[in-house]
Protein backbone atom coordinates (compact mmCIF):
# COMPACT_ATOMS: atom_id res chain seq x y z
CA UNK A 1 0.00 0.00 0.00
CA UNK A 2 1.44 3.59 -0.86
CA UNK A 3 1.80 5.88 2.23
CA UNK A 4 0.71 8.96 1.29
CA UNK A 5 0.68 10.79 4.58
CA UNK A 6 3.78 12.08 5.24
CA UNK A 7 5.96 15.04 6.78
CA UNK A 8 4.69 17.94 5.30
CA UNK A 9 1.49 16.91 3.89
CA UNK A 10 -1.06 19.54 3.83
CA UNK A 11 -4.62 17.81 5.92
CA UNK A 12 -7.99 19.21 7.48
CA UNK A 13 -9.04 17.65 11.25
CA UNK A 14 -12.48 15.61 11.17
CA UNK A 15 -12.75 15.63 15.06
CA UNK A 16 -12.10 17.23 18.20
CA UNK A 17 -11.77 21.19 19.02
CA UNK A 18 -10.17 21.89 15.61
CA UNK A 19 -12.57 19.95 13.32
CA UNK A 20 -12.18 21.23 10.21
CA UNK A 21 -9.04 23.24 10.67
CA UNK A 22 -5.69 23.09 8.11
CA UNK A 23 -2.91 21.65 9.05
CA UNK A 24 0.75 20.49 8.23
CA UNK A 25 2.08 16.93 9.70
CA UNK A 26 5.41 17.16 11.26
CA UNK A 27 6.37 14.01 12.61
CA UNK A 28 4.52 10.46 12.15
CA UNK A 29 4.40 7.48 14.32
CA UNK A 30 3.08 4.86 12.19
CA UNK A 31 3.55 2.12 14.64
CA UNK A 32 2.29 4.18 17.79
CA UNK A 33 4.14 4.75 21.17
CA UNK A 34 3.90 2.98 24.45
CA UNK A 35 0.86 5.37 25.27
CA UNK A 36 -0.79 5.95 21.86
CA UNK A 37 -0.62 2.25 21.06
CA UNK A 38 -2.26 3.53 17.35
CA UNK A 39 -0.95 4.94 14.25
CA UNK A 40 -0.76 9.02 14.84
CA UNK A 41 1.42 12.03 13.71
CA UNK A 42 2.26 15.54 15.48
CA UNK A 43 0.60 18.57 13.65
CA UNK A 44 0.89 21.89 13.85
CA UNK A 45 -2.46 23.69 12.60
CA UNK A 46 -4.13 27.44 11.84
CA UNK A 47 -6.73 27.73 14.82
CA UNK A 48 -7.17 31.09 13.55
CA UNK A 49 -6.59 32.27 10.02
CA UNK A 50 -5.94 35.71 9.24
CA UNK A 51 -8.25 38.34 8.43
CA UNK A 52 -8.85 40.31 5.15
CA UNK A 53 -7.00 43.06 4.96
CA UNK A 54 -8.08 46.16 2.82
CA UNK A 55 -6.30 49.28 1.50
CA UNK A 56 -7.85 51.84 3.50
CA UNK A 57 -6.39 49.53 6.74
CA UNK A 58 -3.71 51.65 9.01
CA UNK A 59 -0.20 49.82 9.22
CA UNK A 60 -1.51 48.49 13.06
CA UNK A 61 -4.29 47.08 12.01
CA UNK A 62 -3.12 45.39 8.97
CA UNK A 63 -0.25 43.63 11.06
CA UNK A 64 -2.94 43.22 13.89
CA UNK A 65 -5.35 41.40 11.56
CA UNK A 66 -2.35 39.20 9.74
CA UNK A 67 -1.51 37.77 12.93
CA UNK A 68 -2.58 33.74 12.73
CA UNK A 69 -2.56 31.45 16.01
CA UNK A 70 -1.51 28.06 15.68
CA UNK A 71 -2.31 24.69 17.49
CA UNK A 72 0.07 21.34 17.95
CA UNK A 73 -1.79 18.33 18.35
CA UNK A 74 -1.34 14.66 18.44
CA UNK A 75 -3.59 13.08 16.04
CA UNK A 76 -4.82 9.69 14.99
CA UNK A 77 -5.24 8.75 11.15
CA UNK A 78 -8.56 8.18 11.17
CA UNK A 79 -8.96 11.93 12.00
CA UNK A 80 -7.08 13.20 9.13
CA UNK A 81 -8.16 13.89 5.69
CA UNK A 82 -5.25 14.43 3.61
CA UNK A 83 -4.91 16.80 0.80
CA UNK A 84 -3.37 17.25 -2.19
CA UNK A 85 -1.00 19.95 -0.99
CA UNK A 86 2.70 19.68 0.42
CA UNK A 87 4.16 22.38 2.73
CA UNK A 88 7.67 23.03 1.84
CA UNK A 89 8.48 24.96 4.58
CA UNK A 90 10.73 22.57 7.37
CA UNK A 91 8.89 22.50 10.75
CA UNK A 92 10.53 19.80 12.04
CA UNK A 93 13.71 22.27 13.25
CA UNK A 94 10.70 23.46 15.32
CA UNK A 95 10.64 20.66 17.51
CA UNK A 96 13.84 19.27 19.52
CA UNK A 97 12.21 16.25 20.02
CA UNK A 98 8.92 14.99 18.64
CA UNK A 99 6.77 13.71 21.22
CA UNK A 100 8.86 15.45 24.45
CA UNK A 101 7.83 18.87 22.62
CA UNK A 102 4.49 17.88 24.32
CA UNK A 103 5.00 17.16 27.53
CA UNK A 104 5.28 20.14 29.16
CA UNK A 105 3.69 23.89 28.93
CA UNK A 106 6.61 25.01 28.40
CA UNK A 107 8.17 23.34 25.88
CA UNK A 108 4.55 23.26 24.00
CA UNK A 109 4.42 27.22 24.14
CA UNK A 110 8.20 27.98 22.94
CA UNK A 111 7.39 25.10 20.21
CA UNK A 112 4.13 26.65 19.28
CA UNK A 113 5.65 30.06 19.23
CA UNK A 114 8.62 29.06 16.48
CA UNK A 115 5.96 27.02 14.79
CA UNK A 116 3.72 30.54 14.48
CA UNK A 117 6.88 32.63 13.09
CA UNK A 118 7.68 29.92 10.65
CA UNK A 119 3.68 30.19 9.31
CA UNK A 120 3.91 34.26 9.26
Amino acid sequence: MVKFLKSGKAVILLQGRYAGKKAVIVYMFEEGTRDRPYGHCLVVGLAKYPKKVIHKDSAKKTTKKSRVQVFLKLVNFTHLMPTRYTLDVDLKEVFSGAPDSLTTKDKKLIAAKSAKAKHE
